[in-house]
């Protein structure tokens, strides 16, 4: 056991057992031990006194867009991991498409790697893609160290990654549970789409409709019944209509081995407040109503819903355009998410340990990442120092990914990260972040 080198000293450590004051330890990167407060520190160890400001878990973010090589102009990992970094992120995994090539060989893979190697602020894992034509290059991507695969259901935006029809989902499914794989799913239903009404515009009311409800919910009964009949494990991305967390939570209480996550914008934003012409505020699935917000609270709150994750997708400023079936869809918040979060978290009257939950062990676990996602004894010492009570208010000059445009611009949030560390060493410092020091992460085989 190496020798204790640092540790930190706050009145709310945030554990997995709840918040409580208590000093932590660390050696080699690795957090060694959960010590009293005011405990003797060992010798020789340097000791930070954190005060009153909570130390959380770093955030594992196990859905961003990168878009790194290929679209870089509209985010890279240099830029997307500093922006993670500022905002106590420490750890993302890289969605496989809007990159060029997306990640959907082992060749492919190893492009990105190389890409991302140089660059990366905090700890990186990837995703492989999963189309239609490359089933067999499914278990060499598991074999060289994704995490899981992604999938859509419609159509993507992008040529390059095509969607899986229902019997191409099927084939992907059970290739996948045949190695215990991991498959991740944009749910929506491509018939619902076709036939909702597209009026195109600036009217935001316009655009909702275009995207209804129905297509999340039959397209995640299909991923339900897939898993079943599949013995698959398969995570719903992004849940935005809270009309299916019944059927979730029934497939749950069967066994289905079905988890699933929502994003910051579902839980924080309304489709009553969005402006026409607000293109900032387009993502698919939708932005929707506050009652369906609060109906996904509460699937937060009973556990049907796993884990909240930003579902970060940027793109260059022009791509914006006032028109919501023209503009590119996604919401740029990978270093707003958890103050984003925490804001109306508290407002519901959840906890800083919740909080923990959602987005660093729940995300941690989701992607295999067993030595990230926790304070505790064993784990890396990946860390995010958050003031809770203390404000702040969006500039979205002040913010490091690579276009300055979110749909938080002029809100005030609560909770001010004031560092970010990783294995142990102070990766951002009051919003500044370092040179990069990030890893490379793959999947951890069994022994």
């Amino acid at each position: 056991m190496p020798e204790v080198e640092l540790v930190l000293r706050s009145t709310r450590v945030v554990t997995p057992e709840g918040i409580r004051a208590a000093s932590v330890a660390v050696a080699g990167g690795r957090i060694t031990a959960v010590l009293p407060h005011r405990g003797e520190p060992p010798a020789g160890a340097d000791v930070l006194d954190l005060g009153d400001d909570a130390l959380l878990p770093g955030l594992v973010d196990t859905h961003v867009h990168v878009n790194d090589p290929g679209r870089t102009a509209w985010e890279g990992f240099a830029t997307a991991t500093r922006a993670a970094a500022a905002g106590g992120v420490t750890t993302l995994v890289d969605m496989p498409l809007n990159s060029v090539p997306p990640t959907t060989t082992v060749a492919n893979l190893r492009i990105k790697q190389d890409v991302a190697r140089p660059a990366a602020h905090v700890d990186v894992g990837f995703w492989g893609g999963a189309l239609p034509a490359n089933v067999t290059d499914l278990r060499p991507l598991h074999d060289a160290g994704v995490l899981g695969f992604k999938a859509f259901l419609s159509p993507s935006g992008v040529e390059e990654f095509p969607h899986l029809s229902r019997a191409d989902l099927d084939a992907v499914a059970g290739e996948i549970a045949a190695f215990d794989g991991l498959l991740i799913v944009h749910a929506e239903d491509p018939a619902h789409l076709e036939r909702a009404p597209q009026h195109g515009g600036p009217r935001y009311a316009d655009f909702l409709a275009s995207r209804p409800r129905a297509a999340e919910n039959d397209a995640i009964a299909a991923l339900v019944d897939v898993a079943r009949r599949r013995g698959a494990r398969v995570h719903i991305l992004h849940l935005s209509s809270s009309d299916a967390l019944p059927m979730i939570a029934a497939a749950k209480a069967a066994g289905v081995r079905i988890t699933v996550e929502t994003c910051p914008h579902f839980l924080t934003l309304t489709a009553e407040e969005v402006p026409d012409g607000a293109t900032e505020f387009k993502c698919c699935p939708p932005i929707r109503e506050a009652a369906n917000q609060d109906a996904l609270w509460q699937g937060l709150a009973d556990g049907t819903i796993d884990c909240v994750v930003s579902d970060h997708s940027p793109c260059t400023t022009d791509l914006k355009v006032p028109d919501f079936a023209k503009a590119w869809g996604g919401i740029s918040s990978l270093q707003l998410g958890l103050p984003a979060l925490w804001t109306e978290a508290r407002r519901r009257g959840h906890s800083l340990a919740d909080v923990a939950r959602w987005t660093a062990t729940a995300p941690a676990a989701l992607a295999g990442l067993t030595h990230k996602g926790a304070i505790e004894a064993g784990r890396d010492a990946d860390f995010a120092v958050l003031a809770p009570d203390d404000t702040f208010t969006v500039d979205p000059a002040g913010l490091h990914h690579r276009n300055p445009t979110t749909a938080y611009a002029g809100r005030t949030l609560s909770g001010v990260v004031r560092s970010t560390w990783l294995r142990g060493h102070r990766i951002a410092d009051h919003g500044t972040p370092g040179e990069p020091t990030g890893r490379l992460l793959e999947r951890q085989r069994s022994a």
